[in-house]
C-alpha cells in the first residue's frame, strides 16, 4: 500500500464506469460546488476519463473564488475542459451556452455554521438548491443530480443497524440544529415538486460520511482529525465515549457511483450512498492509531454534543439491486490512502 498513488484510484474509477461515459461524451456539465471535496473527486475522474477517453465534454464549474482553487488545484484549474466562473449559489447568473447534465453538490456542510449561524445553513440550502432547479429548466437539462444528506433521517434509531431509504425519519423540526437536515429533507421536495411540475429528471444521492484525498483533516469529522492525530505521532483522542457508530465510504467508490446515478439512476428515486460497515469510534481511533500511529488512543467519556451521538450507517442494498453498485476499498485502506495522500510516509 506504500506505493500507492491517487492515479490507481482514478484507473479503478474509469474502468468502474465504462459503461456509462459514451453517455457522458459530448456532454454539457454545470456543477456547483465543484471545488470542494466531492466536486475535486468528480473533476479529477472527469479529466484522467478524458485523458484516456476523449470525453470531449465540457465542464462548467460554479465556485466562490476561482483563483482559490486555482491556487490549490491548478492541474485541474486549468484543464482545459473546465471553466471556471465566480458566483453564489443562491444567486448566480446563468451562464450563455447549453447544458446536458446538472450536479448540485454546493453545501457548506459547516457544523459550525450549522451550531451559530442556522438561518444561513438553511436559507443555502434551500435557496441554493432551488437556484439550481430553476437553471436545470431553463436550460433544459436532461439529467439532474442532486447531492443530499443521510441527516435527512435525523436520529437513527441505536435498534435500527442501518437505516434504509424507505425510514421516514425522525427529525424534530422545532431543533435550530436540525437546520442542516431540515434543509435537505425540503431540498429534497424541491427536486420532486420540479420533477412534477417541470418535468425535470433529478435522482437523489443521500450521502453518509466518506474518507479519501481532499478531505481535511482538521474540521469536524472525527476520522479526519483521527488520521491527523496518528499523522503527527500524538495518540488519538476520542472526547466522547466512543460508542456513537459511523460508516465510511472511500472516495473513488463515492465518485463511481455518483456518475452511474448522474446516467442510470431512476428519476426521484433517492439512494443511499456510503458505506455500510459500521464503527464505533473508540474502535474507529485504535484502528486509526494502530495503523498510523504509535497505536495510542484514549477515550475520554465527555458527553457528546455533536448531532448525533448514536448510529449514523446506512443500508445500501437498494442501490445494489438497481445499479449493481457496491464498495470495493476497505476502510483500512481507505484509512490508509487518506494518510498517504496528506504524506504521511508509513512506519
Amino acid at each position: 500500500m506504500s506505493k500507492w498513488s491517487l492515479e490507481q484510484d482514478l484507473d479503478a474509477v474509469f474502468d468502474a464506469c465504462g459503461s456509462i461515459w459514451p453517455s457522458l461524451h459530448g456532454a454539457k456539465l454545470f456543477i456547483t460546488g465543484g471545488t470542494g471535496f466531492i466536486g475535486c473527486w468528480l473533476l479529477e475522474s472527469l479529466r484522467h476519463a478524458d485523458q484516456r477517453h476523449g470525453l470531449d465534454a465540457q465542464v462548467t464549474v460554479l465556485t466562490r473564488n476561482p483563483q482559490a482553487f486555482k491556487d490549490k488545484a491548478p492541474h485541474l484549474a486549468n484543464y482545459p475542459m473546465f471553466d471556471f466562473i465566480a458566483g453564489d449559489v443562491c444567486s448566480f447568473i446563468t451562464p450563455a451556452g447549453e447544458y446536458t447534465h446538472l450536479i448540485h453538490a454546493a453545501t457548506d456542510a459547516s457544523a459550525d455554521l450549522n451550531e451559530n449561524d442556522p438561518r444561513r445553513m438553511f436559507d443555502t440550502v434551500i435557496q441554493g438548491t432551488r437556484r439550481s432547479l430553476d437553471f436545470a429548466v431553463e436550460k433544459s437539462v436532461d439529467r439532474v443530480l442532486f447531492l443530499s444528506s443521510g441527516a435527512v433521517y435525523g436520529q437513527q434509531p441505536w435498534e435500527m443497524e442501518r437505516v434504509a431509504e424507505e425510514w421516514n425519519g425522525s427529525l424534530c423540526c422545532t431543533e435550530p440544529r436540525s437546520a442542516y437536515a431540515e434543509g435537505k429533507r425540503a431540498a429534497e421536495m424541491l427536486c420532486s415538486i420540479y420533477a412534477k411540475q417541470f418535468g425535470a429528471r433529478i435522482a437523489i444521492a443521500r450521502i453518509f460520511a466518506l474518507l479519501g484525498p481532499y478531505l481535511s483533516l482538521d474540521i469536524h469529522f472525527a476520522a479526519g482529525n483521527f488520521i491527523r492525530d496518528a499523522m503527527q505521532g500524538k495518540p488519538v483522542i476520542v472526547n466522547s465515549s466512543g460508542l456513537a457508530c459511523r460508516s465510511y465510504l472511500y472516495a473513488s467508490d463515492l465518485v463511481v457511483w455518483l456518475l452511474h446515478m448522474l446516467v442510470r439512476a431512476e428519476s426521484g428515486k433517492p439512494y443511499n450512498v456510503g458505506s455500510d460497515e459500521s464503527v464505533a469510534l473508540k474502535d474507529l481511533a485504535q484502528r486509526v492509531a494502530s495503523t498510523l500511529g504509535n497505536g495510542e488512543y484514549e477515550v475520554r467519556g465527555a458527553v457528546d454534543t455533536g448531532w448525533n451521538p448514536g448510529r449514523y450507517v446506512p443500508d445500501t442494498s437498494q442501490i445494489g439491486r438497481d445499479l449493481g453498485l457496491h464498495r470495493t476499498v476497505s476502510l483500512d485502506d481507505a484509512i490508509l490512502r487518506t494518510a498517504l495522500w496528506h504524506g504521511w510516509n508509513g512506519k
